[in-house]
């Protein structure tokens, strides 16, 4: 097979992948789909086929139309101004306790002047339940329009779109409020040209946690005692930040819970307390979008990321059990249209608060369950298949029917004066049960997916996996001698049998979420497997071989115990949280001690290049300044920041001057490396190889004082300990001459990239993406360098692992392989390029297509928002990570060989 056509048909397999990839997921994980238009006049009458009556009313006056909804509505609002204080990953339990217990002293303590309202039965609060995934576009989106917005807001989190769903902002709008925002910018890409007045501020540089509080509280007290406005917006974004760089016990969290206790307080004091002289009842809600795990991140379907708070705060308002009861986030938005007189949107799938509805008369409360049944059964109506305004023959729009015929009993009996107080009772339960029951289907009802795009998308990528396995068979028939193509080890048996267990895993949600024990547990029966191997062969270097696996299985097992469990087992001791215990000294001298073994490790690997000359020295220097300036970095900048939540200009140069010189450095480095070994040797192979060999080790040292300059300071050690396992397996293969297939190795690193993958503390949950760091040397917020920061933190050990493929390539012994043969460019790019690529791309597109089934089979499963689908967000993305790892490997060997052949034709004419 030519170079050329090995070319095109692995690009034509790339193609194929991704495009049967974007098929799948436009198919799997498309926007959910909503009512169109909004509520108007008809949501204050029963729900019929077809209504034109109301449609006149549309364009009445915003004043007029909202004395039209209060007349058809019959319930008079119960506040007339509106202050929504969003306090950004604020988790309930601090507020209110966990399991009926209060919250601890400390966290009270923290509040004092909120504990005082809940304790006076002047404020009533609750544990508002926020459905994954835990970030605050769809948390907002369901706050404001009452729908369960699709899984993929999560990506959309960064780059917010306006809202077009009904939504209660929206129905303020038409009635005439005006409305401010101070805080979160995301309000205002949310509902553009809603807003009278608004100063925003970028959600996502989570290095402020000062700054941006203060630009919200600025304005407070100006606003407070303006009169102009009717809803008054503030998303405090300062808790959320300090969670991200310190945890839920960041020495921070006091101080920032006592900033939000005093804007409760000053807010209570000059709006709410000193009303009893103004005709005008302002409602004070304080809501958090979502909570927070230990360390400080969300993104996922744990008790402790969706344990929001709602805290409802006005004259009327008590509570009556110490207790605080659980509702939905989506249950705010028609509480707070009810509260208003305004419609409920049309696609809320949330049912009303009844506590705070209880100073109304009881044909008020029945009417507001009335007005809230009908815009569920309408909702139900319209997702109702094979019927054009719905059925009514079905459980849950029964249970309205009962409800329904009940409450038209109490009418009737209520004008003969025979009503009783068990009759309401019994219609209130009622209501209950429909608004509940309806509730829960509307909240969890699958949107119906394409099965004939899904089922495309799955055979392109089947076809692109048949393609990459042909590729390379046929790539290791031209290699090899047939007879070792046919003759397999246990080594190589095993290979192939890890990604079978692994697919075989995929299909159990508990084994989703402990994936990293398959992925430590399968790379260290591997390298067991080699060992024995070695101990029975008899190569003149088992010794050093016996060695270098040694290195692996102990390095192994400390990155086994570095971070313990995923999801289920994170309680559980481990070193990292050993670590943090001892204090900051400690880990700050093991970033010391991985720095130092990094820049020995780089030097050492240079020095063992055969081809010695200046420019090796220059390269070597190169690294061990930038190494000492990471050094010089971490012992005088790092974890200032995460004291303060702020970094100085100084700490900025200095990460932007080592972001440069790691470029520069690795870029010279591979441009340069071929017309320098050109002058040190004759012989083509020797410069193409020791040209791949200072490429290779430019591209992971480079990588690793990357890393180690943007890891949590815990991980330092984990990317020198996986920077010595791959150094000893590609040491141990080169050792082994032509005995190891390639395969085999590349394979191997690969693996021992995934299971690094969770060593540093990934997980298939979103929680574990480390936002912090993603704003490491940036001043302010930038979403794609962001973006590139997060990606490179999150995969710094899969990438790592692909780009090591260089340096493989270099030490591999190739004299029998060229023994006897024409060596071409062709023939050097397909034999240095064939595996390093098509392994890879392989491994992972078995397991991209696996996946994918997998996901089809499981749609209805209860876990598919939860546990399968982030899982499925990670294999995408690592699909991306293999095909970037892959094109740099690709690209770097290509120029080479092609600028190796170029230089040895000019010499002869020079």
């Amino acid at each position: 097979m030519k170079c050329t056509t090995f070319t095109l048909l692995t690009a034509l397999a790339i193609l194929l992948q991704i495009t049967g990839l974007s098929l799948f997921i436009l198919g799997f994980f498309p926007i959910k789909p909503a009512l169109s238009g909004v509520s108007g006049p008809e949501s204050f009458r029963p729900p019929s086929c077809a209504s034109t009556e109301d449609q006149n009313h549309t364009a009445l006056h915003p004043h007029k139309l909202k004395s039209f909804y209060q007349k058809l509505s019959e319930i008079p609002p119960s506040y007339d101004r509106l202050i929504l204080l969003v306090i950004d990953g604020l988790p309930a339990e601090f507020v209110l306790g966990r399991d009926g217990q209060p919250p601890s002293k400390t966290l009270k303590d923290a509040m004092p002047y909120t504990q005082s309202l809940l304790a006076g039965k002047m404020a009533l609060g609750y544990h508002a339940k926020a459905a994954p995934p835990t970030v605050t576009l769809p948390r907002l989106k369901a706050m404001t329009s009452g729908s369960i917005g699709g899984f993929l807001d999560v990506l959309f989190n960064f780059n917010t779109q306006a809202f077009l769903e009904d939504n209660i902002l929206g129905q303020f709008f038409r009635i005439g409020w005006k409305m401010v925002m101070l805080g979160d910018e995301t309000w205002l890409k949310l509902f553009p040209g809603l807003f009278t007045r608004h100063d925003g501020v970028s959600s996502f540089f989570v290095k402020d946690t000062v700054q941006v509080d203060y630009n919200v509280s600025r304005h407070l007290s100006y606003e407070l005692y303006k009169d102009d406005w009717n809803l008054l917006i503030l998303h405090y974004l300062g808790l959320d930040h300090v969670g991200h760089l310190g945890g839920r016990s960041s020495v921070m969290m006091g101080p920032k819970l006592r900033e939000m206790d005093e804007i409760i307080k000053m807010i209570h004091l000059s709006t709410i307390q000193s009303q009893e002289s103004d005709h005008r009842q302002t409602l004070l809600v304080v809501v958090s979008d979502h909570g927070m795990q230990e360390n400080g991140n969300h993104g996922g379907s744990s008790y402790e990321e969706t344990d929001s708070l709602a805290l409802f705060i006005g004259p009327g308002i008590s509570h009556v059990s110490p207790t605080y009861d659980t509702i939905n986030q989506v249950d705010i938005t028609p509480t707070l249209a009810l509260l208003f007189g305004i419609p409920i949107p049309k696609n809320n799938a949330g049912h009303l608060i009844a506590d705070l509805f209880h100073p109304l008369e009881d044909h008020q409360l029945l009417r507001a369950m009335e007005l809230n049944s009908w815009q569920l059964l309408r909702l139900l109506q319209a997702q109702a298949t094979d019927s054009t305004c719905g059925s009514l023959e079905d459980a849950s729009s029964s249970l309205y029917l009962d409800a329904a015929a009940l409450h038209g009993s109490w009418k009737s009996k209520n004008v003969l004066r025979s009503a009783s107080g068990n009759d309401l009772k019994s219609i209130v339960l009622a209501y209950t049960e429909f608004l509940t029951t309806a509730s829960d289907r509307l909240s969890h009802t699958a949107t119906d997916k394409p099965i004939g795009l899904l089922v495309s998308g799955i055979m392109t990528m089947l076809l692109s996996c048949v393609m990459f396995m042909g590729l390379l068979y046929k790539v290791g028939q031209e290699v090899y001698p047939n007879k070792q193509v046919h003759k397999f080890q246990l080594s190589e048996a095993l290979i192939g049998g890890i990604i079978v267990i692994i697919v075989l895993s995929m299909g159990s949600s508990s084994l989703v979420e402990e994936e990293q024990y398959l992925w430590h547990f399968m790379t260290s029966t591997f390298f067991l497997v080699l060992l024995h191997q070695t101990i029975k062969s008899n190569t003149r270097n088992r010794t050093s071989q016996l060695f270098s696996i040694a290195v692996i299985l102990m390095s192994g097992r400390i990155l086994k115990g570095w971070h313990q469990g995923g999801v289920n087992w994170t309680h559980l001791p481990d070193i990292s949280k050993s670590l943090e215990i001892l204090g900051s000294p400690y880990v700050k001298l093991l970033q010391i001690i991985s720095i130092l073994l990094v820049i020995t490790l780089c030097l050492y690997t240079l020095s063992s290049l055969r081809s010695r000359g200046s420019f090796v020295i220059l390269i070597g220097l190169s690294y061990l300044c930038t190494g000492l300036l990471v050094l010089h970095y971490v012992i005088k900048y790092q974890g200032s920041e995460t004291e303060t939540g702020t970094s100085g200009n100084d700490a900025i140069v200095a990460v932007r001057l080592i972001y440069g010189l790691i470029i520069a450095s690795v870029t010279v480095t591979v441009i340069a490396s071929p017309w320098f070994m050109s002058f040190k040797s004759k012989d083509l192979v020797s410069v193409i190889k020791d040209s791949l060999y200072l490429s290779g080790t430019a591209y992971m040292f480079g990588w690793c004082l990357l890393q180690l300059l943007l890891q949590q300071p815990v991980n330092s050690m984990v990317i020198s300990l996986l920077l010595v396992q791959i150094v000893a397996t590609i040491y141990y293969v080169s050792r082994g001459g032509s005995d190891v297939k390639q395969w085999v190795e590349i394979a191997a690193i690969y693996y021992l990239g995934m299971a690094g993958h969770f060593s540093l503390g990934n997980t298939n949950t979103l929680a574990t993406i480390d936002v912090a760091g993603a704003f490491i040397g940036i001043s302010s917020h930038s979403t794609v360098l962001s973006g590139v920061i997060m990606f490179v933190i999150t995969y710094a050990s899969p990438m790592l692992a692909l780009l090591s493929m260089v340096m493989s390539v270099s030490v591999k012994e190739t004299n029998s392989i060229l023994k006897n043969r024409e060596v071409n460019t062709g023939q050097l790019v397909k034999m240095f390029l064939g595996f390093p690529c098509l392994v890879p791309l392989g491994l992972n597109s078995v397991l991209l297509v696996a996946y994918t089934i997998i996901l089809l089979v499981m749609r209805n499963h209860l876990f598919i928002w939860t546990v399968f689908s982030p899982k499925y967000i990670y294999v995408v993305v690592t699909t991306v990570c293999v095909l970037v790892g892959v094109l740099i490997v690709a690209s770097t060997v290509a120029y080479v060989i092609s600028t190796a052949f170029f230089l040895r034709k000019k010499k002869p004419a020079s």
